[in-house]
């Protein structure tokens, strides 16, 4: 049996980082507030030439060194973003065209703060079935041109930044499964309208409506991946998770029994960064040397849709 393996993770990180006290002499909050209900202290804030395309690219190029991997031999690419530079082309094709990655499957895809898991579970089938041997899949997000910076419900809660990851075919075990989920009933509590060129357009989201149904739906997807391999929370060696809200996280662990240290979290830095927050953290966490190979990851998200999904993937 083929698997589809991560051999290479990469990020890129914007080089402006505004913290609680940023926000502090821009609207009606305080750290102390910030902290307490999202676990934020700071986030990193995109320049104008810092691009969902240009920070893709550079995430990716990171992830490919890793892996060892030409460009030129990467036949798909899947970029999952809700900031795209333009509605089109996709992305993908503006950082295919910026790596010089030949003629190859392109695309984006939008499930919003899922989408990096669904863009895992995609190039997972493609590899598995035999049509390629190597993907570049990439979460990117200028999430800073979303908010409204005056409303201090939302503003202090995202990030922008962006991971990638290469997957290649292999003999052993690499993603084991995916589950993906979603429910266009709760399409009202977190959204962003279409732009008409009369108003910006904003994040809007009713938080503990977010809140509630983000614990609720983690919680089950945690007992139905581990009821599906028929494993214990014991077997999982890291969780590594959305990164929206550290009070979401710690519910999650909590479900699995994980203690904290077994958790990549990275939200007090990066706040919110939507699709790029798991492969973020899953760099970081590769990087830093917690992660090792032939450990078995939980990675999982929920966002905008509502969308939600987990991968269980063997490093």
């Amino acid at each position: 049996m083929k698997y589809a393996k991560i051999t290479g993770t990469g990020s890129y990180l914007p080089k402006q980082v505004f913290t609680n006290a940023d926000w502090e002499k821009r609207v009606n909050t305080s750290d102390a507030w910030i902290v307490e209900r999202t676990g934020i202290k700071s986030r990193h804030i995109a320049s104008e030439n810092e691009t969902a395309t240009m920070m893709g690219a550079n995430a990716a190029l990171n992830a490919l060194n890793m892996a060892n991997v030409n460009a030129k031999d990467i036949q798909l690419v899947i970029v999952a973003t809700g900031t795209p530079d333009k509605i089109f082309p996709a992305t993908a094709c503006l950082i295919q065209k910026q790596l010089q990655i030949p003629t190859c499957i392109a695309f984006d895809i939008q499930a919003a703060c899922s989408g990096f898991v669904y863009a895992l579970s995609i190039a997972d089938q493609y590899i598995k079935s035999g049509v390629i041997k190597r993907a570049l899949i990439i979460g990117t997000e200028v999430m800073s041109r979303l908010i409204d910076w005056q409303d201090r419900n939302t503003c202090v809660l995202f990030g922008d930044g962006a991971g990638a990851c290469v997957l290649e075919a292999s003999d052993s075990p690499g993603i084991l499964s995916t589950h993906l989920y979603a429910d266009g009933n709760y399409n009202d509590i977190l959204y962003v309208d279409m732009p008409s060129g009369k108003e910006p357009c904003y994040i809007h989201m009713q938080g503990q409506k977010v809140f509630k149904l983000a614990v609720a739906k983690l919680g089950e997807l945690v007992k139905d991946t581990l009821q599906f391999h028929n494993i214990k929370s014991e077997d999982i060696d890291w969780l590594v998770p959305h990164q929206a809200n550290i009070r979401i996280i710690k519910a999650t662990a909590d479900k699995l029994k994980l203690p904290m240290e077994k958790v990549i979290c990275t939200v007090e830095a990066h706040s919110n960064t939507s699709s790029a927050s798991i492969p973020l953290a899953l760099d970081i966490g590769i990087r830093d040397g917690r992660i090792k190979k032939g450990q078995t990851l939980l990675l999982e998200a929920i966002g905008g849709g509502m969308t939600w999904g987990s991968a269980l993937v063997k490093y």
